[in-house]
């Protein structure tokens, strides 16, 4: 990725260029110090003089009025706030005309910007203080007071808190009154620029020390450059939160939002005072010391997949390359190209009108439609579909151009969406609530309505990133999420009635994504580099998902790597430095995934033994449990030295009838509750009894024996077997007031149990329409009679 620069043979202005200010992706307002605004026309390559102010004012400042105010929006900006070093600031109309000037400051007021809803307006100083007024330049309130100059401020991404400079340090503070402030020393210099972006909630800062560094809300700091030769005198968020300009002395850089450089260039404009992004974040204007406007367009950005390389050569040319057989196609667009994606088989652009669908099997005949809103700031693709996110909302399109639908949920801000907040699927929508980050919605991609019962995923942390998984049943579609404590959980996403848990894969983890082929996470961890191979192991037998994992050392990583993507078994990770690197994980797991997906339990079990590996036997062993494959469970539970659990797959396999497998392979599961409702629903009572006995659960054992009024002294007999065993008394009052003259007659248990197992056999047999009689029939009573050896000790 690289900047175009272009600069005029002769500038405009006769001073320096103080301020510019986009209204919309191709025209332009610089204002000088020679009291001109002038406008540029990107498209005619025309300017034109819109105003000369008065021979006092010397502008400083400009912020357009934002384009969207709750469901009013303007094709354009309509109107702007211009500061000026003589204490005061002009609401000014695109025609040039000064609607009103208001007294301020004392001294030259620093900068001024609307918030997010233009609902208010904050100035700043050299009389230190910190300025909230209304939409028409009414005095709300003074924010704060201070002995040094503002030079710079920034609304935070909800319009609730302020961050502005005061000297070297920063302050981020709260419009509550009585709210905490949160001060830090950033700089050894005075920090002449700040910006807060509303879409990764990250802050710029920039200072005399020659240095621009990034931070997070909370002050904590993610990136500090090197000294330059000369101070940073501006910096600014691209809209999307992706990318960043600096601008000093004859230099203009082009980071990415971690910090680190994509391009450096050196234009001859002295120092670029001001920098301002266009709506749609392709290219940014710069006001220059020297009477220029620069301007600089983003060009040569790369995406990837497989065998194919895409690049954005010019404004609107991408180059197409096939690395197999070096094949080059060059795609040619109508309009300046804006966001683009390269995934599962397709290539999907966004213009400024319209968006274009690549088939990478054939370039040359895209599938093109109109879009509704030219500034599209997000793509997301799925196999089957593409959703588009752009400032009116969030559209899902096929990749034949056919709309499906468009998900709406209560204050939806599209403008602050990106790849951490929504995740999409074949069959499912996943968006984070930016309002309450401890919220995640989920629609149906077909409908676009709410999924499941309608019920929101509630999390009691905040939450950071969010992933959908791309493959299987929907019924068994999971999200996995990064929480604010950097702990890692995945939790199902049909939600029916019942409350769905919530669990716990691994802590530390700073970045996750799923394999585009198969059920298969990654993430990385700390100093490591994990692979879940089977993350629902954890549903069906957590004990063995330390037997699952792939891990290796991630140190070579450095600081804040990110996972690009993770396609087939490559899975490609961007470190701090900004260099990629290439990680190939097995392929044998992808392959289990698609035996096991269809019911190919013999090869599953043969690519095992091949492989030779545990992890792949432990995988096995959970995947077989899931999918109630007992015979294949025993085999993958043996070879990975798990006798126990062989043992008690084997007295499941012996039970009699359908419900008491269940139960007790939900039980293997460890869901106690849902294996006691099957048994209950099947009116096996005495087997849903005898289960919470098992588990030594005595008092949900007598409230159901005392409910359904049958086997209140079988429970009170082991109850009592019990307590002598440990040599100790009944202190239980339940269990007192039950045992009160009762004598327990072993016999007449022994004897109940026994009819309670030849009902189950003949009701099996009643179902199944077979002959259970013979040696099921034993079996079964072998289980219930014998399965435990304090029970063999009692009968």
């Amino acid at each position: 990725m690289r900047l175009k620069i272009s600069l005029l043979r002769e500038p405009k202005h006769q001073e320096l260029v103080s301020c510019v200010g986009w209204t919309n992706a191709e025209e332009l307002y610089s204002c000088s110090d020679d009291h001109q605004i002038v406008k540029w026309n990107l498209l005619t390559s025309e300017t034109s003089l819109i105003v000369k102010l008065p021979d006092d004012i010397y502008p400083i400042d400009l912020h357009w009025f934002p384009k969207s105010i709750g469901l009013k929006k303007q094709t354009q900006a309509e109107s702007f706030v211009l500061t000026s070093s003589d204490g005061k600031f002009h609401l000014i109309s695109k025609l040039g005309r000064v609607e009103k000037s208001v007294e301020a400051h004392c001294g030259a007021v620093l900068a001024g910007r609307w918030n997010y809803e233009g609902t208010a307006l904050i100035t700043v100083g050299e009389d230190g203080q910190v300025k909230i007024w209304s939409k028409s330049g009414m005095l709300r309130s003074i924010l704060a007071q201070q002995g040094t100059p503002v030079y710079s401020v920034a609304w935070g991404p909800d319009s609730e808190k302020v961050l502005y400079t005061a000297g070297k340090q920063l302050i981020i503070k709260p419009l509550q009154p009585n709210a905490k402030i949160l001060q830090w020393k950033a700089h050894d210099g005075i920090i002449l620029k700040v910006d807060w972006n509303s879409v990764n909630d990250l802050i710029l800062s920039a200072g005399e020390d020659c240095k621009y560094k990034v931070w997070d809300s909370y002050g904590r700091l993610f990136y500090s450059s090197q000294p330059h030769e000369h101070p940073i005198t501006s910096v600014a968020w691209a809209p999307d939160g992706e990318l960043f300009a600096v601008g000093s002395f004859h230099t203009l850089r082009l980071c990415d939002k971690t910090g680190w450089s994509y391009a450096l260039e050196k234009p001859n404009t002295g120092s670029i005072f001001n920098i301002a992004w266009s709506i749609d974040g392709t290219q940014m204007a710069g006001a220059c010391g020297n009477g220029q406007v620069v301007f600089a367009h983003v060009v040569e950005q790369r995406w990837e997949w497989k065998n194919f390389e895409v690049t954005l050569t010019k404004r609107r040319t991408m180059q197409v390359r096939n690395v197999l057989n070096d094949a080059v196609d060059l795609l040619e667009f109508r309009d300046r190209v804006i966001k683009a994606s390269l995934n599962y088989g397709h290539l999907v652009v966004s213009t400024s009108l319209q968006c274009y669908v690549f088939s990478t099997k054939n370039w040359n005949t895209p599938l093109i439609f109109d879009l509704k809103e030219g500034t599209v700031s997000l793509i997301l693709q799925a196999e089957r579909h593409f959703l588009l996110v752009d400032g009116g909302g969030i559209y899902l399109y096929s990749y034949e151009g056919r709309f499906i639908s468009s998900p709406k949920f209560p204050g939806m801000r599209t403008d602050i969406l990106n790849a951490q907040m929504v995740s999409l699927s074949n069959d499912t929508i996943a968006i984070k609530d930016k309002a309450d980050e401890k919220i995640i919605f989920l629609f149906e991609a077909s409908s676009g309505k709410p999924l499941g019962d309608g019920k929101i995923l509630s999390h009691k942390n905040e939450i950071l990133e969010i992933a959908v998984d791309q493959k299987g049943l929907t019924s068994e579609r999971k999200i996995a999420f990064i929480d604010k404590n950097r702990d890692l959980y995945i939790t199902s996403v049909k939600r029916f009635g019942k409350e769905e848990q919530i669990i716990k894969l691994g802590t530390m983890v700073h970045t996750l994504a799923w394999c585009d082929t198969s059920n298969i996470l990654c993430g990385l961890q700390d100093t490591r580099f994990t692979v879940w191979y089977y993350p629902n192991t954890v549903y069906v037998d957590r004990d063995i998902l330390p037997k699952t994992l792939f891990e290796r050392d991630a140190s070579e990583f450095s600081k804040n790597p990110h996972i690009v993507s993770f396609v087939g078994n490559q899975v490609t990770i961007r470190r701090a430095d900004g260099s990629l690197v290439h990680i190939s994980i097995s392929p044998y797991p992808a392959i289990l995934h698609e035996y096991v997906s269809s019911s190919k339990w013999e090869d599953a079990v043969r690519l095992c033994r091949f492989v030779k590996e545990q992890t792949m036997w432990a995988c096995l062993a959970a995947m077989a449990v899931a999918n109630r494959d007992m015979t294949t469970a025993e085999i993958a539970y043996a070879s990975i030295g798990e006798i126990d659990k062989v043992q008690y797959i084997n007295s499941i396999k012996d039970l009699p009838s359908k419900e008491s497998k269940m139960a007790h392979m939900l039980m293997f599961s460890g869901n106690i509750q849902e294996a006691e409702m099957v048994l209950l629903q099947a009116g096996l009572i005495y087997q849903a009894i005898q289960i919470n006995i098992d588990l030594y659960n005595w008092e949900r054992a007598l409230e159901l024996a005392v409910k359904h009024k049958t086997h209140v002294d079988t429970v009170l007999a082991y109850r009592q077997k019990f307590l002598e065993t440990f040599g100790k008394q009944e202190t239980n009052k339940r269990y007192l007031q039950y045992a009160e003259g009762l004598q327990v007659d072993w016999d007449k248990i022994k004897a109940k149990i026994e009819m309670e197992i030849t009902k189950e056999r003949e009701r099996s047999s009643s179902i199944t329409g077979k002959n259970l009689m013979g040696n099921e029939a034993k079996s079964g009573k072998r289980h219930f009679c014998g399965s435990r050896q304090w029970q063999e000790t009692i009968f």
